[in-house]
């Protein structure tokens, strides 16, 4: 985001983690903000007429040239196409170790008995927090490491982060490698991108949305255990689970649109959601997730110690 439009003015932090407040970190960021909006009335704009281009404009003296800027808006590049990833996605491999905040303290440090190679797409530092607190050491890794270099680091399971823009972009530069992960046979948990990137590998299309999903209390049908999840997401593209093969199956779905909000792979330990599981300061329905991946990363070490002792 280069900008943010607010109903009401930002006030003084009040978290015990706060070091700076909302507006100086914007200005330290280079962000424009924008207070005294009617936000309502512009959700509701979206809603009827879908996602559109917009400026942030501002003059002291309130005279603008407004058929410039709605001409300027409108020759801004659409979503669709953009591969967003690619700009936000980490430079160098990085090692991830520490777990949730704990009141009054900072993370604990976690993470030994397994080894997740994170696919960074832009992922949120929560979910590497989740992640550190299943007893996992993490190696977060550009979104172009090969699939060699992946697994040169002995991963005990893989993760498809979040992250913005177009998947079928971004999928032009790494489906090779996750359909090569996917054969590996490891089990593979992915999120909002890492959801749609995987639907993809998969044989799957996404599509852009008319409106995106954004912001918590999203209800999800938890197809499986037939229960409602109130979640949080932030995305503006969707995957057409119509177009998956037989070998995967539905998990989730959106109750808002019916859209597609999860899947699983039935004969392999790879599964993703849509939404965003680790939302902070929540909801917190889904950190379930988080524990199954761990048990499917369970259930393949004893698979393969079983294999050695069969060999041995």
């Amino acid at each position: 985001a280069v900008g943010a439009v607010i109903c009401q003015p930002i006030t003084s932090p009040s978290s015990w983690r706060s070091t700076e407040s909302f507006t100086d970190w914007a200005k330290s960021k280079g962000l424009i903000l924008v207070s005294g909006v009617d936000t309502r009335a512009l959700t509701q704009k979206i809603r009827d007429g879908g996602m559109i281009n917009a400026m942030i404009a501002h003059n002291p003296d309130g005279d603008f040239d407004r058929a410039s800027l709605r001409k300027q808006a409108a020759d801004l590049p659409a979503m669709l196409g953009q591969d967003l990833a690619s700009t936000v996605t980490r430079e160098k491999q990085e090692s991830w170790k520490k777990g949730l905040w704990q009141w009054g303290d900072k993370p604990t440090k976690t993470g030994k008995r397994f080894h997740v190679v994170a696919l960074d797409f832009g992922a949120k530092t929560n979910i590497l927090r989740h992640l550190a607190e299943q007893d996992c050491r993490v190696t977060v890794v550009p979104m172009t490491t090969s699939v060699d270099e992946i697994l040169s680091l002995k991963p005990d399971g893989i993760f498809l982060s979040n992250g913005p823009g177009d998947p079928e972009a971004t999928g032009k530069k790494v489906l090779g490698t996750l359909k090569a992960l996917i054969a590996a046979n490891l089990p593979i948990f992915g999120i909002c991108l890492g959801h749609q990137l995987l639907a993809l590998a998969l044989g799957g299309k996404t599509q852009k949305m008319h409106q995106g999903h954004h912001g918590a209390n999203h209800p999800v049908h938890d197809l499986q255990r037939d229960i409602v999840e109130i979640t949080s997401m932030n995305h503006g593209f969707s995957v057409d689970f119509a177009s998956l093969p037989a070998s995967v199956e539905e998990t989730h779905r959106s109750l808002f649109d019916d859209s597609n909000c999860g899947l699983k792979v039935s004969d392999k330990p790879i599964f993703s959601v849509q939404y965003h599981p680790e939302a902070s300061p929540g909801p917190h329905d889904s950190g379930y997730l988080f524990v199954r991946f761990r048990e499917l990363m369970e259930n393949h070490k004893r698979e393969e110690l079983g294999k050695e002792a069969e060999t041995a």
